[in-house]
Protein backbone atom coordinates (compact mmCIF):
# COMPACT_ATOMS: atom_id res chain seq x y z
CA UNK A 1 0.00 0.00 0.00
CA UNK A 2 0.98 3.54 -1.10
CA UNK A 3 2.38 6.26 1.81
CA UNK A 4 -0.87 8.50 0.62
CA UNK A 5 -3.58 5.55 0.49
CA UNK A 6 -3.25 5.04 4.40
CA UNK A 7 -1.87 8.29 5.70
CA UNK A 8 -5.63 9.51 5.00
CA UNK A 9 -6.62 7.37 7.37
CA UNK A 10 -5.07 8.29 10.49
CA UNK A 11 -8.12 10.14 11.74
CA UNK A 12 -9.89 7.01 12.25
CA UNK A 13 -11.84 7.14 15.37
CA UNK A 14 -10.03 4.30 18.13
CA UNK A 15 -11.18 3.08 20.95
CA UNK A 16 -9.39 2.67 24.26
CA UNK A 17 -7.52 -0.57 25.97
CA UNK A 18 -10.06 -2.31 28.15
CA UNK A 19 -7.85 -1.26 31.49
CA UNK A 20 -6.56 2.29 31.70
CA UNK A 21 -2.69 2.20 31.45
CA UNK A 22 -0.34 3.29 34.72
CA UNK A 23 0.47 6.80 32.33
CA UNK A 24 -3.65 7.68 32.14
CA UNK A 25 -3.68 7.13 35.85
CA UNK A 26 -0.61 9.43 37.14
CA UNK A 27 1.35 6.34 38.02
CA UNK A 28 4.89 5.92 36.58
CA UNK A 29 4.60 4.04 33.40
CA UNK A 30 7.07 1.22 32.67
CA UNK A 31 8.61 0.77 29.49
CA UNK A 32 10.43 -1.51 27.90
CA UNK A 33 13.04 -1.47 25.04
CA UNK A 34 14.32 -4.65 23.56
CA UNK A 35 17.25 -4.22 21.34
CA UNK A 36 18.91 -6.28 19.06
CA UNK A 37 22.55 -4.45 19.49
CA UNK A 38 23.21 -3.34 16.02
CA UNK A 39 23.39 -1.26 14.34
CA UNK A 40 23.90 0.55 17.53
CA UNK A 41 21.14 1.75 19.23
CA UNK A 42 22.63 4.73 21.06
CA UNK A 43 21.32 7.00 18.25
CA UNK A 44 17.82 5.56 18.64
CA UNK A 45 17.78 5.78 22.09
CA UNK A 46 18.84 9.09 22.15
CA UNK A 47 15.99 10.12 19.66
CA UNK A 48 13.26 8.31 22.23
CA UNK A 49 14.41 10.12 24.64
CA UNK A 50 14.51 13.06 23.43
CA UNK A 51 10.54 12.34 22.13
CA UNK A 52 9.58 11.49 25.41
CA UNK A 53 11.13 14.47 27.26
CA UNK A 54 9.55 16.66 24.56
CA UNK A 55 5.84 14.96 25.07
CA UNK A 56 5.84 15.65 28.94
CA UNK A 57 7.90 12.42 30.31
CA UNK A 58 10.61 12.77 32.83
CA UNK A 59 12.68 9.22 33.55
CA UNK A 60 12.68 10.76 37.26
CA UNK A 61 8.83 11.62 37.93
CA UNK A 62 6.95 9.59 35.27
CA UNK A 63 8.49 6.71 33.18
CA UNK A 64 10.63 4.17 33.67
CA UNK A 65 13.17 3.05 30.83
CA UNK A 66 13.66 -1.21 31.13
CA UNK A 67 16.62 -1.71 28.46
CA UNK A 68 17.20 -4.97 27.31
CA UNK A 69 20.10 -4.90 24.79
CA UNK A 70 21.31 -8.70 22.84
CA UNK A 71 24.78 -7.23 22.57
CA UNK A 72 24.19 -8.37 18.63
CA UNK A 73 23.06 -11.98 19.74
CA UNK A 74 19.81 -12.49 17.63
CA UNK A 75 19.36 -15.77 19.43
CA UNK A 76 19.09 -13.67 22.65
CA UNK A 77 16.36 -11.27 21.83
CA UNK A 78 13.69 -14.25 22.68
CA UNK A 79 14.41 -14.73 26.18
CA UNK A 80 14.95 -10.63 26.81
CA UNK A 81 11.43 -10.41 25.72
CA UNK A 82 10.24 -12.42 28.45
CA UNK A 83 11.96 -10.58 30.78
CA UNK A 84 10.63 -7.65 29.96
CA UNK A 85 7.02 -9.62 30.08
CA UNK A 86 7.78 -10.92 33.43
CA UNK A 87 8.72 -7.49 34.49
CA UNK A 88 5.24 -6.36 33.63
CA UNK A 89 6.26 -3.83 31.57
CA UNK A 90 3.39 -1.26 29.58
CA UNK A 91 4.46 -1.15 26.33
CA UNK A 92 7.82 -2.59 24.38
CA UNK A 93 9.68 -0.77 22.26
CA UNK A 94 11.74 -2.82 19.67
CA UNK A 95 14.32 -2.32 17.24
CA UNK A 96 15.03 -3.26 14.54
CA UNK A 97 12.77 -5.88 13.00
CA UNK A 98 14.45 -8.73 14.76
CA UNK A 99 13.92 -7.31 17.80
CA UNK A 100 10.40 -6.95 16.74
CA UNK A 101 9.67 -10.06 15.99
CA UNK A 102 10.92 -11.50 19.46
CA UNK A 103 8.59 -8.79 21.51
CA UNK A 104 5.60 -10.31 19.25
CA UNK A 105 5.58 -13.35 21.57
CA UNK A 106 3.31 -11.85 23.13
CA UNK A 107 0.03 -10.65 22.39
CA UNK A 108 -0.96 -8.79 25.31
CA UNK A 109 1.78 -6.32 25.82
CA UNK A 110 1.47 -3.48 23.17
CA UNK A 111 4.51 -3.29 21.38
CA UNK A 112 5.77 0.14 18.91
CA UNK A 113 8.67 -1.46 16.13
CA UNK A 114 10.94 0.26 14.18
CA UNK A 115 12.08 -2.11 11.53
CA UNK A 116 12.71 -3.06 8.23
CA UNK A 117 9.19 -4.09 6.50
CA UNK A 118 6.61 -4.21 9.49
CA UNK A 119 3.79 -5.74 6.71
CA UNK A 120 6.59 -7.90 4.87
CA UNK A 121 7.93 -9.73 8.04
CA UNK A 122 3.97 -10.08 9.16
CA UNK A 123 4.19 -7.84 12.53
CA UNK A 124 1.42 -5.97 11.47
CA UNK A 125 -1.61 -7.52 8.92
CA UNK A 126 -1.61 -3.91 7.01
CA UNK A 127 0.13 -0.60 7.35
CA UNK A 128 -3.61 1.74 7.41
CA UNK A 129 -4.58 -1.04 10.61
CA UNK A 130 -1.82 -2.92 11.83
CA UNK A 131 -4.35 -4.98 13.94
CA UNK A 132 -2.83 -7.23 16.92
CA UNK A 133 -0.81 -6.02 19.72
CA UNK A 134 1.96 -4.46 16.91
CA UNK A 135 1.95 -0.81 15.65
CA UNK A 136 4.99 1.13 14.76
CA UNK A 137 7.39 2.82 12.19
CA UNK A 138 8.50 1.07 8.86
CA UNK A 139 11.84 1.94 7.49
CA UNK A 140 11.53 0.22 4.09
CA UNK A 141 14.66 -1.29 4.31
CA UNK A 142 13.81 -3.30 1.17
CA UNK A 143 13.56 -0.79 -0.87
CA UNK A 144 16.21 0.93 0.32
CA UNK A 145 18.53 -1.87 -0.19
CA UNK A 146 17.49 -1.49 -3.83
CA UNK A 147 18.40 2.47 -3.53
CA UNK A 148 21.99 1.93 -2.47
CA UNK A 149 22.53 -0.43 -5.02
CA UNK A 150 21.46 2.44 -7.23
CA UNK A 151 23.56 4.41 -4.95
CA UNK A 152 26.65 1.94 -6.07
CA UNK A 153 26.22 2.29 -9.74
CA UNK A 154 26.38 6.13 -9.30
CA UNK A 155 29.44 5.29 -7.75
CA UNK A 156 30.78 3.00 -9.95
CA UNK A 157 29.28 3.02 -13.21
CA UNK A 158 31.06 0.18 -14.59
CA UNK A 159 30.45 -1.94 -11.76
CA UNK A 160 28.54 -5.64 -12.69
CA UNK A 161 29.14 -8.16 -9.64
CA UNK A 162 27.88 -7.31 -6.46
CA UNK A 163 27.56 -9.08 -3.18
CA UNK A 164 24.96 -8.74 -0.91
CA UNK A 165 25.34 -9.62 2.61
CA UNK A 166 22.29 -10.47 4.34
CA UNK A 167 21.73 -11.80 7.77
CA UNK A 168 20.76 -15.22 7.64
CA UNK A 169 18.12 -15.31 10.61
CA UNK A 170 16.19 -11.91 9.63
CA UNK A 171 12.87 -11.86 9.01
CA UNK A 172 13.17 -9.16 6.47
CA UNK A 173 15.63 -11.48 4.49
CA UNK A 174 13.44 -12.48 1.64
CA UNK A 175 11.69 -9.18 0.90
CA UNK A 176 15.75 -7.76 1.09
CA UNK A 177 16.64 -10.10 -1.70
CA UNK A 178 13.65 -10.06 -4.09
CA UNK A 179 14.05 -6.22 -4.21
CA UNK A 180 17.54 -6.08 -4.68
CA UNK A 181 17.38 -8.75 -6.96
CA UNK A 182 15.10 -6.88 -9.05
CA UNK A 183 16.91 -3.80 -8.85
CA UNK A 184 20.12 -5.53 -10.65
CA UNK A 185 17.72 -7.23 -13.34
CA UNK A 186 17.04 -3.98 -14.94
CA UNK A 187 20.49 -2.40 -14.12
CA UNK A 188 22.60 -6.20 -15.63
CA UNK A 189 24.47 -6.50 -12.48
CA UNK A 190 25.05 -10.04 -11.31
CA UNK A 191 24.27 -10.18 -7.73
CA UNK A 192 25.14 -12.84 -5.01
CA UNK A 193 23.61 -13.58 -1.58
CA UNK A 194 25.54 -14.38 1.04
CA UNK A 195 23.75 -15.50 4.16
CA UNK A 196 25.67 -14.73 7.01
CA UNK A 197 24.88 -16.79 9.94
CA UNK A 198 27.70 -15.43 12.96
CA UNK A 199 30.15 -12.92 13.14
CA UNK A 200 32.79 -16.26 13.33
CA UNK A 201 32.04 -17.37 9.68
CA UNK A 202 32.58 -13.65 8.06
CA UNK A 203 36.51 -14.08 7.28
CA UNK A 204 35.16 -17.42 5.49
CA UNK A 205 32.65 -15.67 3.50
CA UNK A 206 34.85 -12.63 2.60
CA UNK A 207 36.65 -15.05 1.16
CA UNK A 208 34.02 -16.82 -0.94
CA UNK A 209 33.15 -13.33 -1.96
CA UNK A 210 36.91 -12.75 -3.56
CA UNK A 211 36.83 -16.08 -5.40
CA UNK A 212 33.69 -15.22 -6.95
CA UNK A 213 34.99 -12.04 -8.51
CA UNK A 214 32.23 -9.23 -6.34
CA UNK A 215 33.32 -5.70 -7.17
CA UNK A 216 30.93 -3.95 -4.45
CA UNK A 217 29.07 -4.97 -1.20
CA UNK A 218 25.59 -4.46 -0.05
CA UNK A 219 25.18 -4.83 3.16
CA UNK A 220 21.99 -5.79 5.42
CA UNK A 221 22.15 -3.16 8.50
CA UNK A 222 21.01 -6.22 10.63
CA UNK A 223 24.76 -7.04 10.57
CA UNK A 224 28.17 -6.47 12.67
CA UNK A 225 28.57 -3.18 10.60
CA UNK A 226 32.19 -2.07 11.72
CA UNK A 227 33.65 -5.57 11.33
CA UNK A 228 32.29 -5.71 8.24
CA UNK A 229 33.31 -2.24 7.02
CA UNK A 230 36.71 -3.22 8.32
CA UNK A 231 37.13 -6.49 6.21
CA UNK A 232 35.75 -5.02 3.39
CA UNK A 233 38.31 -1.79 3.02
CA UNK A 234 41.34 -4.29 4.10
CA UNK A 235 40.08 -6.03 0.64
CA UNK A 236 39.20 -2.52 -1.19
CA UNK A 237 35.98 -3.36 -1.77
CA UNK A 238 33.60 -0.64 -1.78
CA UNK A 239 30.73 -1.38 0.52
CA UNK A 240 27.46 0.59 0.80
CA UNK A 241 24.61 -0.09 3.63
CA UNK A 242 20.75 1.44 4.23
CA UNK A 243 22.10 1.83 7.42
CA UNK A 244 23.79 5.26 8.14
CA UNK A 245 25.73 3.80 10.99
CA UNK A 246 27.60 2.09 8.14
CA UNK A 247 29.85 5.02 7.16
CA UNK A 248 30.42 6.05 10.64
CA UNK A 249 32.25 3.03 11.10
CA UNK A 250 34.61 3.24 7.75
CA UNK A 251 31.39 2.28 5.46
CA UNK A 252 32.02 4.03 1.97
CA UNK A 253 28.05 5.17 1.83
CA UNK A 254 24.69 4.82 3.02
CA UNK A 255 21.28 6.23 1.54
CA UNK A 256 19.18 5.41 5.10
CA UNK A 257 16.34 7.41 6.94
CA UNK A 258 17.31 9.70 10.31
CA UNK A 259 17.70 7.09 12.88
CA UNK A 260 17.13 9.39 15.39
CA UNK A 261 14.48 11.27 13.75
CA UNK A 262 12.62 8.19 13.47
CA UNK A 263 13.46 7.54 17.32
CA UNK A 264 11.91 10.55 18.07
CA UNK A 265 9.19 10.08 16.02
CA UNK A 266 8.51 6.69 17.77
CA UNK A 267 8.12 8.53 20.82
CA UNK A 268 4.71 9.80 19.37
CA UNK A 269 3.64 6.44 19.31
CA UNK A 270 4.71 5.58 22.63
CA UNK A 271 2.74 8.47 23.89
CA UNK A 272 -0.41 7.48 22.21
CA UNK A 273 -0.31 3.79 23.47
CA UNK A 274 0.25 5.28 27.18
CA UNK A 275 -2.58 7.71 26.94
CA UNK A 276 -5.17 4.13 26.23
CA UNK A 277 -4.56 4.59 22.13
CA UNK A 278 -4.86 0.54 20.38
CA UNK A 279 -1.67 -0.32 18.40
CA UNK A 280 -4.27 -2.33 16.04
CA UNK A 281 -5.55 0.80 15.28
CA UNK A 282 -2.37 2.96 15.05
CA UNK A 283 -1.70 2.97 11.21
CA UNK A 284 1.78 2.41 10.85
CA UNK A 285 3.82 5.24 10.09
CA UNK A 286 6.68 6.15 7.20
CA UNK A 287 10.26 7.68 7.55
CA UNK A 288 9.82 11.15 6.09
CA UNK A 289 13.22 11.87 6.43
CA UNK A 290 16.07 10.36 4.92
CA UNK A 291 19.57 11.29 4.29
CA UNK A 292 23.24 10.25 2.09
CA UNK A 293 26.07 10.24 3.64
CA UNK A 294 29.61 9.52 2.01
CA UNK A 295 32.76 8.72 3.52
CA UNK A 296 35.72 9.81 1.75
CA UNK A 297 38.27 9.25 3.62
CA UNK A 298 37.36 5.44 2.95
CA UNK A 299 37.01 6.26 -1.22
CA UNK A 300 40.83 7.52 -1.23
CA UNK A 301 41.74 4.50 0.52
CA UNK A 302 40.23 2.28 -1.69
CA UNK A 303 41.09 4.42 -4.85
CA UNK A 304 36.85 5.28 -5.70
CA UNK A 305 36.71 8.78 -7.04
CA UNK A 306 33.15 10.01 -5.87
CA UNK A 307 31.22 11.47 -8.63
CA UNK A 308 31.32 15.34 -8.01
CA UNK A 309 26.80 15.54 -8.66
CA UNK A 310 26.47 12.66 -5.93
CA UNK A 311 28.85 14.52 -3.16
CA UNK A 312 27.31 17.49 -4.01
CA UNK A 313 23.59 15.74 -3.01
CA UNK A 314 25.29 14.71 0.25
CA UNK A 315 24.03 15.67 3.12
CA UNK A 316 27.25 15.07 4.98
CA UNK A 317 30.56 14.53 3.47
CA UNK A 318 33.38 12.26 6.17
CA UNK A 319 36.54 13.55 5.38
Amino acid sequence: MQRREFIGLIGAAVSLWPVAPRAAQGNTAKIGLLLLGYPDPAIFLKGLRNGLRDLGYDEARNIELVIRSAGGHQGALASLAAELIRLNVDIIVAYPTTAGVAAKQTTEVPIVVYGGDLEATHLVAGLASPGGNVTGISGATADLAAKNLELLTEMLPKVRRVALLVNADSALRAALLEHTQAAADARKIEIKPVLVGSSDGLEADFAGIESWGAEALLIHPALPQKLIADLALKRRLPAVSPSLAFCGVGGLAAYAPDIEALAHQSATLVDKILKGRKPAELPVELPTRFRLIVNMKTAKAIGVNIPPPLLSRADEVIE
